[in-house]
């Protein structure tokens, strides 16, 4: 069917065959269906108006305008710099144009869709004032300690490392920044997303994320460096050390031993031996390994047995040098610690892919996480386009996007984002759109009184 078809259809299609095959997870018919009958718009102004709705005196009516979007269509058409004035043109522009992905931007300082008319007026005046803090974690970061997959494959042995990662960045977050209103999100593929949405967190400039992300930067070197992280000094900041004994350690020890087993070989010991500074150490260890390559144990047994082997050695040689005292630690976070796209963080004016999208390469919704559960979290077990027209030929559920019941298959992840993240942040902004009114008609007073 081509795009013409399609439009000519009308945004109320239905499919002709109650019951069709259902043969590939995305293709652009399935894709119109979903826009025209399941993507949350309502949901998706409210949360990016952030209160500004109208129904107060003190709200901002051209707020969401200026908002900034892009769609990416079929054959890699990009448009960018799209705003909208309402949820009904946002929702028009999207059923219109069924895009392939849609990217949220920044909040500019005037309507990104007339900024050309500003270009010649001899001042800045579309420039970004507003935008979530946002991160960025990609599976595909971690190919040199995952031995499972590669690439943007991933599976359950490999995605606990992204499940760690939402704890720690979400517990600094909120411990050490004293965020409340942040949003993880499935790439669709192969990582997160995080959105920081507390109205301090929107309001940084560049260089105040800048400096946010650069907290977070534990990775000091490249490909060709053995040895990517360094820790320094005699104690690991309390950030650190919270990761640490809270979440990366366990994890190191367990679960990524017994599933990436990573001393089983001489090709995955050689690289954590690159990782110590001493080379008696390491040819000690070497020996002893080298030996024992036709033991009986199984993978797991050989990984762990070879972990305490060098725990042990590096801990009477801590004295040794100033290096080896953090050399178990660095090792951990090497293999443990989230690997963020930093840049992605530190400019306001960076593009992330909305909520509730439909990952082109893999027909999965973008779904939120639930930080507080992100174990359970199986991005294998994420609905599809197919599965979700499937279950709408079945007629098991209701194609109106405001039944969130748990039972349909995108039900339970939009009655999350409502009752999780939504609400809660609606009830913060509308408390602050009244506080910020309240001292503005005080001023007021104040004034004419003089």
């Amino acid at each position: 069917m081509t795009r013409e078809e399609i439009k000519n259809n009308g945004d109320d299609m239905m499919i002709d065959d109650p019951k069709p095959k259902i043969e590939n997870e995305f293709n652009v018919h399935y894709l119109r269906i979903y826009y025209g009958n399941l993507f949350p718009y309502s949901d998706i102004y409210k949360w990016l108006s952030y209160g500004h709705d109208g129904k107060h005196p003190g709200c901002d009516e051209y707020y969401f305008g200026r908002r900034e979007f892009s769609f990416t269509l079929e054959n890699d058409v990009y448009l960018r710099y799209k705003s909208f004035k309402n949820a009904s043109a946002m929702e028009a522009a999207i059923k219109s144009n069924f895009p392939y992905k849609i990217d949220i931007g920044a909040v500019y300082s005037v309507d990104p869709d007339k900024r050309h008319a500003y270009a010649h007026s001899g001042t800045n005046l579309f420039t970004p004032v507003e935008r979530e803090l946002v991160f960025d974690i990609d599976i595909t970061d971690y190919d040199d300690v995952r031995y499972c997959c590669s690439g943007a494959d991933v599976c359950s042995k490999c995605w606990p490392l992204m499940t760690v990662a939402i704890k720690v960045i979400d517990t600094s977050l909120r411990e050490d920044f004293g965020f409340k209103h942040i949003l993880w999100v499935f790439s669709g593929r192969r990582g997160v997303h995080c959105w920081v949405c507390d109205a301090k967190a929107r309001r940084l400039t560049n260089e105040q994320r800048s400096a946010v992300a650069e907290y977070f930067r534990v990775y000091k070197g490249n490909e060709n460096n053995a040895k990517k992280v360094d820790l320094m000094g005699h104690s690991l900041h309390p950030f650190l050390a919270r990761s640490y004994v809270d979440f990366l350690k366990n994890f190191f020890e367990g679960e990524l031993q017994a599933t990436q087993s990573i001393f089983s070989s001489k090709e995955k010991y050689e690289k954590i031996l690159g990782m110590i500074t001493d080379e008696d150490i390491q040819a000690d260890l070497r020996g002893r390994w080298e030996n024992s390559s036709r033991s009986s144990l199984s993978e797991e047994a050989t990984s762990l047995l070879r972990w305490e082997q060098l725990k042990k050695t590096l801990q009477s040689k801590r004295n040794k040098a100033l290096s080896l005292r953090t050399c178990i630690e660095e090792i951990v976070f090497t293999f443990t610690y989230p690997r963020i796209d930093l840049e992605v963080s530190k400019q306001m004016n960076h593009l992330l892919k909305a909520p509730f999208c439909v990952h082109p390469k893999t027909g999965r919704v973008c779904v939120p996480i639930d930080p507080n559960n992100c174990d359970e979290f199986d991005p294998l077990a994420v609905p599809t386009l197919s599965q979700l027209i499937e279950e709408i030929n079945s007629g098991g559920v209701s194609m109106d996007v405001d039944d969130d019941s748990d039972r349909s298959l995108l039900g339970k992840s939009i009655k999350f984002f409502r009752s999780s993240f939504l609400e809660p942040l609606l009830k913060s902004c509308k408390e602050e759109i009244e506080s910020s009114y309240k001292t503005k008609i005080e001023k007021s007073k104040d004034t004419f009184n003089w």
